[in-house]
């Protein structure tokens, strides 16, 4: 019995899981401003929203093969900035310190140029690690236990002390990952023909990258 096919990725743009995507983009401000004001209840009833609606796109996009380029981008970008915004929130509030804002946010610089560098080498950006999926898992559901306990202080006794081992599980996680596209990134330009990265199906031999 043969291998299932794996679904093809188009150039597609309006698909159900790209309009989605897009809300989710547009929620991101409204959901720092609530977060800067205050208004936690209402920022985690967007969080929630993003939530699931990021879990339903996936569904929608493997079963009825959405898979899109744009989506690839849209996906990752929705979560990251939603997690940016509640990072610039609760840091600007003093329920997270200036410092730890500063480690997560430089390992997306990190990013950023290891990104830089690949292009300059014609390659494609590195697929997501899934040590890198668990560290992000990690922040998104953090800060929002994080601001559970500032929406309801009489349940800060339990969310304050799980959502700071998150916190900080997840910002080691991140930076793990983080370390571990720059060896990927490392291996790649070195050896412009290499089909496989080690410890990860990152690109193919033509330097695409193969989950976009």
């Amino acid at each position: 019995m043969g291998a299932p096919a794996q679904s093809e990725v188009s150039d597609r743009i309006l698909t159900v899981p790209n309009v989605l995507s897009f809300v989710r983009l547009l929620l991101v401000p409204v959901f720092l401003v609530l977060v800067i004001r205050g208004d936690d209840a209402l920022a985690l009833a967007v969080l929630v929203f993003s939530s699931i609606s990021d879990f339903v796109d996936g569904v929608i996009a493997r079963r009825f093969n959405q898979i899109t380029r744009l989506g690839q981008l849209l996906d990752p970008a929705a979560d990251r900035l939603l997690i940016f915004a509640a990072l610039i929130g609760l840091t600007v509030r003093g329920v997270i310190p200036w410092w730890l804002f500063a480690v997560i946010v430089a390992r997306d610089v990190l990013l950023v140029v290891l990104g830089l560098i690949l292009a300059r080498h014609r390659f494609g950006p590195l697929p997501v690690h899934h040590l890198g999926k668990f560290a992000t898992l990690c922040l998104f559901y953090a800060l929002p236990i994080l601001m559970l306990g500032q929406a309801f202080p009489d349940a800060a006794w339990l969310t304050s002390p799980v959502g700071w081992a998150a916190v900080v599980w997840g910002a080691f996680l991140y930076w793990w990952a983080g370390l571990l596209y720059a060896r990927q990134t490392w291996v790649v330009t070195r050896d412009p023909g290499v089909a496989e990265v080690a410890g990860s199906d990152t690109l193919d031999g033509q330097g695409r990258s193969r989950d976009g």
